[in-house]
C-alpha cells in the first residue's frame, strides 16, 4: 500500500496507464460505488494524459443507461432494478468498447443516451487513433458482461457511509436530504454489496485507490 498527495496517486495512475501495450486504444476502467469519487478522478487522470501529450477519449455509464421506464420498472428504489435494469452494456460493447479493442476498426461512439432529457442519442461517429486512452467510469465495471474489454482496471473504495455523506452534499438542490438516504440506503448500497459479493471487483482491480482522504489517497496494485 503506498500513500501520499493527489498528485502522487495521479501520476502513479497515469504510469500505470503508459505501461499497458497493446495494438489498439488503452481502455481504462474507473469504477466504484456511487459518490466514491470516480468521476473526479477520472477527469483528473484524463489531465495527466492529456498532459503528456495522449489522445484522450472521456466517457461514463451515464451515456449508456436504459429509459428511465426500463430502469425503475421493479420501483425506484429496488436494488435489483439498479444492478440488473440499469445499464444497456450491449450497446456500450457494441460502439465503444469493443471498437476500440483487438481487431476493432476504432470507429466508436461516446454515449447512446441523454440522462437529462430521458432520450436516445447518436453523436457523430468518431475514429480514434491507435495509442488512444479511452477513460471510462461508472458502477459495475468488472460484471461479467464487461470485465475482459478493460486494459487497466481501477477501483475506488470508498466506505458506503462516507458515499451517503458525499452524495448529501452533491446532491444539494437536485433531490432532497431523505431522497438521497433513501436512494443511497435502499437501491446504491445494496446493489453494491450484490456486486461485491458476487464479482468481488476489488480482487479483480490492478489499482485500487482508497479514496477516503480525497487529499491524501492510498493505493494499491493489485494481482487478479
Amino acid at each position: 500500500m503506498d500513500n501520499g498527495t493527489r498528485d502522487e496517486m495521479l501520476s502513479r495512475l497515469a504510469e500505470a496507464v503508459g505501461s499497458v501495450t497493446v495494438a489498439h486504444p488503452t481502455r481504462v476502467a474507473v469504477d466504484g460505488p456511487p459518490a466514491a469519487g470516480k468521476t473526479t478522478l477520472a477527469d483528473e487522470l484524463a489531465v495527466v494524459l492529456r498532459a503528456q501529450g495522449r489522445d484522450v477519449i472521456r466517457a461514463t455509464i451515464e451515456g449508456f443507461l436504459f429509459p428511465k421506464a426500463q430502469r425503475y420498472r421493479r420501483g425506484e428504489y429496488s436494488p435489483e432494478g439498479c444492478y440488473l435494469d440499469n445499464h444497456d452494456y450491449d450497446a456500450l460493447n457494441r460502439v465503444l468498447l469493443d471498437p476500440l479493442g483487438p481487431g476493432g476498426d476504432r470507429r466508436f461512439q461516446h454515449a447512446v443516451y441523454d440522462r437529462t432529457t430521458d432520450t436516445a442519442l447518436s453523436p457523430q461517429v468518431s475514429t480514434a487513433p491507435a495509442d488512444a486512452v479511452l477513460v471510462f467510469d461508472g458502477v459495475f465495471l468488472q460484471r461479467p458482461e464487461l470485465i475482459d474489454r478493460w486494459d487497466l482496471r481501477i477501483f475506488v473504495s470508498t466506505a458506503f457511509e462516507e458515499t451517503v455523506d458525499r452524495a448529501l452534499i452533491r446532491e444539494q438542490g437536485v433531490m432532497s436530504a431523505a431522497d438521497v438516504e433513501r436512494r443511497w440506503r435502499e437501491r446504491y448500497i445494496p446493489s453494491q454489496q450484490f456486486y461485491f459479493a458476487t464479482v468481488r471487483p476489488t480482487d479483480h482491480a490492478d489499482i485500487v485507490v482508497h479514496n477516503g482522504n480525497t487529499q491524501q489517497p492510498a493505493w494499491e496494485a493489485r494481482t487478479p
